[in-house]
């Protein structure tokens, strides 16, 4: 730079302050957009169940149509020694009962515990109505609503293939 005339090292100057400015004013703009948080677009029939509110909500095109109380799977089941939360994440309905559902598995050595309109969006797990939905989560991980509540959802809005979301505890 030793040999460059003022007028030159002036322009350099310039031209750098603008691409810093201007490298500031975008990343200005970039932080102003939420990428942290990205939106969730919901599209045809979802269902989303949050353990943390004890709520589920039925989604049709982005507009909540119907929501009620529900209950997801207990921190720890004696009966099988562990955690029996509902895993979080987004599951697809592939498989459904009507009112005479029951389950396999639980009780556990018996199976045959009521599981009225299941809707199996897992192997292991499935959204099914209960009488038993007490203020806390209490399932071995199924996803309890009202009988009621079950019906409507299984004859009016989850099809094979509805998406449901399961929240993090």
């Amino acid at each position: 730079m030793e040999g460059m005339k003022p007028q030159k090292l002036g322009y350099l100057a310039v031209l750098g302050f603008s691409f810093l400015f201007a490298g500031i004013e975008q990343s200005a703009s970039a932080a102003s957009i939420d990428v942290g948080s990205p939106k969730m677009v919901l599209a045809s029939n979802t269902f989303i169940f949050n353990p943390r509110t004890l709520s589920w909500k039925a989604v049709k095109d982005g507009k909540v149509i119907r929501s009620g109380k529900a209950i997801g799977g207990s921190k720890y089941c004696k009966d099988i020694g562990r955690s029996c939360r509902t895993p979080s994440g987004t599951y697809t309905v592939f498989s459904k009962g009507g009112a005479s559902c029951r389950s396999s598995r639980y009780p556990v050595g018996k199976g045959g515990a009521k599981m009225p309109y299941c809707m199996f969006f897992s192997t292991n797990y499935a959204v099914h109505g209960s009488y038993e939905l007490p203020n806390y989560n209490a399932s071995h991980g199924c996803i309890r609503v009202s009988p009621d509540a079950a019906r409507w959802l299984n004859n009016n809005f989850m099809h094979i293939g509805s998406t449901v979301v399961v929240k993090p505890y």
